[in-house]
């Protein structure tokens, strides 16, 4: 089943501001991922989709088959006067377990893998050094797996993920999966929400 989605290296200049800076994100299903960085001040939009494959426009029914290599992955437009690309670093750790390899909690399979999609050099290097501080410091048990690749091509999901908790609090996966990393991020994170 092939997806029409919009295929986007770089975001629309609707959603993209003159001073913004954009960063795509993988940790987990993005439904969660997309809930925690909508919060955040400074962040201007986010968008679920999936990067890092090698087909075009997959879908997500394609992308959940493993068939395709991309992953599940959050596209953050920011204002970088209001939050900096360490500050989106910090909450991305924070937020998920950056030690298992193709997983987060239930959810198993490559789409689910810790990756931070870089889109310029300066991006490439702070992520790297994030990494081996957090490596060094001892703050996990087990190395971070975290991959750390360029930025090639994002592919929007489907609309029905997008804003996924917002429409969809009810749901048995939002309430028993989203709302608890929603809560310790909030208590984690007050003085950077909207």
């Amino acid at each position: 089943m092939s997806n029409t989605n919009n295929i986007s290296s770089s975001p629309s200049l609707s959603e993209k501001g003159s001073g913004d800076e954009v960063t795509t994100l993988g940790a987990g299903c993005f439904w969660c991922v997309e809930a925690v960085f909508t919060e955040l001040k400074g962040v201007k939009s986010v968008t679920s989709g999936f990067s890092g494959g090698h087909i075009k426009n997959p879908s997500y029914r394609e992308v959940c088959n493993e068939t395709t290599g991309h992953a599940e992955v959050a596209q953050i437009v920011f204002d970088p006067s209001e939050i900096s690309f360490d500050e989106l670093l910090e909450v991305f750790w924070k937020t998920h377990d950056p030690t298992t390899l193709n997983a987060q909690g239930a959810d198993r399979g490559s789409q689910y893998r810790s990756v931070i999609f870089y889109h310029n050099e300066e991006q490439k290097q702070k992520a790297e050094a994030y990494k081996e501080k957090l490596d060094e410091s001892g703050a996990y048990d087990k190395p971070i797996v975290t991959e750390i690749s360029p930025f090639t091509v994002f592919y929007k999901a489907e609309n029905y993920h997008q804003d996924y908790f917002a429409n969809n609090a009810e749901d048995s996966y939002c309430q028993f999966v989203i709302q608890p990393k929603l809560e310790k991020f909030r208590k984690v994170f007050k003085e950077k929400l909207k």
